[in-house]
């Protein structure tokens, strides 16, 4: 819905009563798709440009969000880096393990410091604590404001296995209009998933491709080692792969690129089906 007023409005309302999913679409991402297009001649307003403005302004938006959370959960990591350190100098041999907001306000107030440094060390792990506690709530936010936005965009990603809401929201905002990929094999090398050939002999090998979008590739390489490990076909083929002489690292790239090809699939469905939003 580009204009809360005039017509946009009630025709939104209305839809919205009907039980139809309405999305508002920020008006200066579908202007910069209609001037893109207007290079083109297609000067008028019309359906299909409306639908492309629409599924670009979802892209921008699911990358704007998943640079936010990366930022946050990288600030959060940091944040118990820091009370790590602070740990091991106030307990001794410090704390192993996976630390959370929970254990670490559990493990200070068994903390009895003495001296003015020890006392400095847990005023300071009592504030980075506070830090940790706030950026989870804002990453937790954030994760329902991501999954509120594949909800109204209505995507398929999440249907295949071990590709979560995050790893979804992600993958959209990376790759944005999927049909600049004249085929699979073009999205395959623009992942890095296209295996690279290492021959020796009569040993026919492929080697990692080092090429290619490393945010793409590595959400891929998740999903490809959830299935390997938990999914009934991606374990199958993975293992099957094995069995024909593959390395386990070959095998999983193999499956990689299955996963690759499955996720193209899907992003070409999307944009192919009806939009969910009123532009």
């Amino acid at each position: 819905m580009e204009n809360a007023g005039g017509l946009g409005r009630h025709l939104a309302v209305r839809l919205a009563g009907s039980g139809e999913s309405v999305v508002e679409e920020p008006p200066k991402l579908s202007a910069r798709v209609r001037v893109l297009s207007s290079f083109a001649g297609n000067v008028r307003k019309n359906d299909g440009v409306d639908a492309l403005a629409t599924a670009l302004a979802a892209s921008e938006v699911m990358r704007l969000l998943s640079e936010r959370r990366e930022d946050l959960v990288a600030e959060r990591t940091r944040a118990l880096n820091r009370l790590h350190a602070l740990l091991r100098d106030l307990l001794p041999g410090g704390v192993t393990g996976t630390l959370s907001a929970h254990r670490v306000a559990r493990i200070l107030r068994g903390i009895r410091p003495r001296g003015v440094s020890s006392r400095v060390r847990r005023r300071l792990a009592s504030e980075i604590l506070r830090d940790v506690r706030m950026l989870d709530r804002k990453i937790a936010d954030l994760n329902g404001r991501i999954q509120a936005e594949l909800e109204a965009s209505g995507t398929t990603l999440t249907e295949i296995f071990g590709v979560g809401p995050i790893l979804a929201a992600g993958i959209i905002g990376t790759v944005g209009d999927v049909a600049r990929f004249p085929t699979k094999a073009h999205f395959a090398s623009y992942s890095g998933t296209a295996p690279v050939e290492a021959s020796s002999g009569e040993v026919m090998r492929h080697r990692l491709s080092l090429a290619g979008n490393r945010k793409l590739n590595y959400a891929l390489h998740m999903v490809a080692v959830c299935q390997a490990r938990s999914d009934a076909r991606g374990g199958t083929y993975y293992r099957k792969k094995i069995v024909e002489g593959k390395s386990r690292k070959e095998a999983l790239r193999c499956l990689k690129r299955r996963v690759c090809d499955a996720l193209f699939r899907n992003l070409m469905a999307d944009s192919r089906a009806p939009s969910r939003g009123v532009a």
